[in-house]
C-alpha cells in the first residue's frame, strides 16, 4: 500500500507535452530560429489577452520591465514605487537603469500594493508606480491608474504572474501605460524562458522593437543604443501552444482554488479576493496561523509540496538592505513583513486530481488539530 511519501504532491510542475516538443522541432527544422515569424505570430495571439494591446516579445520577464523602464526614459535621479513584497526582479529592474526603487507596503487581502502607501510615497522625483499583481491577483489597478493621473505618473505593471487576471472586466497588462508578463516555466504558461510588454502606445512599442535588438529595425541601421533582448522563434512557438492552453488552465486552477477554499477550515487563512477581480492563483497562498516552519514541517511530511513566496522581502535583501543602512533609510512595512512570516504557497496547479485536492486540505485541516 503507498503512503504520502511515494506520491509527494509538488508545488508546481511545468508542462512540456508533445505538442510543445513538435513546435521546436518545427522551427529548428525551419531554419528561422530567432525573431522570426513564430515571434510575430505569438505578439499577436497573445493581444488578444490584454484587450489588443500592442505586444513586444522580449527573452524574460526581468528584460520586460527593464526594456520599458528605458523605453520611458526612466533613470538616475527617477524614483518608482514598488511593492517590497515581490520577487527581487521587480525592484531589480529599477536599479539596472539607475534609477531608485522606493518600496511601498501591502494590502492585507489580496498581497498587492497598497494605493494610499503609494499615494503617501509620491515626491518630485518619482517618475513611475509598479504595480505587482502578486500570485495572480490584480492589484487596485482602479485606484492605482486614478492616482498616477492626478500626479501625471507612468504606471509599468509587473503581470508576471498574472496572465489572464482582471479587475472589473479589464485584464491586467491593459491598465498602465505598459504591462509586462513573464514566460519562465513555473508561470501559468511559459516559453521555456521569455517575456512579454503590452502597451496601447505605438510609439513606447517601436521604441521596445528597436531596445530588444541593439537599436535597430533594419539591419546596420542603429537609431539608439540597444540590448540583445529577442525571443527566440524556438521558445516563441512554445509559447502559442502554451498560449493556446491557458484559458483550460486558468479554470481548472479557479476551480482548484475554489476546492481549497471551501475545504479548508482550519490551520490556515485561505486567500480572499477583491471585488470584481478575477484571481487566476498562480500560487495559491494561504496565511498560516500556527508556527509556519513546523506547519510546513508537517505538509511536507504528508507529502504536500509548499513553498515561501517570499520569506524575505526585498527591502530586507543584502543589494537594498546595506545601503540604506549606510545612507539612514528605514522603510516601515508592518503589512509586508507580516506576509513574509505567515505565508506558504500550496499546490495549485491544473495538474492535480481530485484526490490530490483532497489530501492538500486535510493537511492543512490538521495544522488546526495541532495547535
Amino acid at each position: 500500500m503507498s503512503t504520502p511519501h511515494d506520491h509527494p504532491i509538488p508545488a508546481a510542475r511545468p508542462v512540456i507535452g508533445e505538442e510543445e516538443i513538435e513546435a521546436a522541432v518545427r522551427v529548428l527544422r525551419s531554419g528561422r530560429v530567432v525573431q522570426g515569424p513564430e515571434v510575430a505570430a505569438f505578439e499577436e495571439e497573445f493581444s488578444e489577452l490584454v484587450a489588443g494591446r500592442h505586444c513586444v516579445a522580449v527573452n524574460s520577464g526581468t528584460s520586460a520591465l527593464q526594456l520599458t523602464l528605458m523605453a520611458l526614459g526612466i533613470g538616475p535621479g527617477d524614483e518608482v514605487i514598488v511593492p517590497s513584497f515581490s520577487f527581487a526582479a521587480s525592484a531589480n529592474s529599477v536599479r539596472l537603469v539607475g534609477a531608485e526603487a522606493v518600496f511601498v507596503d501591502i494590502e492585507d487581502g489580496s498581497f498587492c500594493v497598497d494605493p494610499a502607501a503609494v499615494e503617501a510615497a509620491i515626491t518630485p522625483r518619482t517618475a513611475a508606480i509598479m504595480p505587482v499583481h502578486l500570485y495572480g491577483h490584480p492589484a487596485a489597478m482602479d485606484r492605482i491608474m486614478e492616482i498616477a493621473g492626478r500626479h501625471q505618473l507612468a504606471v509599468v505593471e509587473d503581470a508576471a504572474q498574472a496572465h489572464g487576471a482582471a479587475l472589473g472586466g479589464t485584464p491586467v497588462g491593459a491598465f498602465g501605460t505598459a504591462g509586462c508578463f513573464s514566460f519562465y516555466p513555473t508561470k501559468n504558461m511559459h516559453s521555456l524562458e521569455g517575456g512579454m510588454i503590452t502597451t496601447a502606445d505605438a510609439e513606447i512599442a517601436r521604441t521596445l522593437r528597436l531596445l530588444r535588438n541593439q537599436g535597430m529595425e533594419q539591419r546596420y541601421a542603429n537609431e539608439i543604443v540597444g540590448a540583445n533582448m529577442r525571443l527566440t522563434d524556438v521558445a516563441a512557438a512554445i509559447g502559442r501552444v502554451q498560449l493556446g492552453r491557458l484559458p483550460a488552465w486558468t479554470e481548472q486552477r479557479r476551480a482548484n482554488a475554489a476546492y481549497l477554499d471551501e475545504h479548508i477550515t482550519a490551520g490556515a487563512v485561505t486567500p480572499p479576493v477583491a471585488e470584481g477581480a478575477r484571481h487566476v492563483y498562480h500560487q495559491y497562498t494561504v496565511r498560516i496561523t500556527g508556527d509556519r516552519d513546523t506547519a510546513q514541517e508537517r505538509l511536507t511530511a504528508a507529502g504536500v509540496g509548499n513553498a515561501v513566496y517570499y520569506p524575505t522581502p526585498i527591502h530586507r535583501l543584502k543589494p537594498y538592505w546595506e545601503p540604506d543602512q549606510k545612507a539612514g533609510r528605514t522603510w516601515d512595512l508592518p503589512r509586508t513583513e507580516r506576509a513574509a512570516a505567515e505565508v506558504v504557497s500550496l499546490p495549485v496547479h491544473p495538474s492535480l486530481e481530485a484526490a490530490d485536492l483532497e489530501r492538500i486540505a486535510a493537511a492543512v485541516n490538521a495544522l488546526g488539530d495541532a495547535e
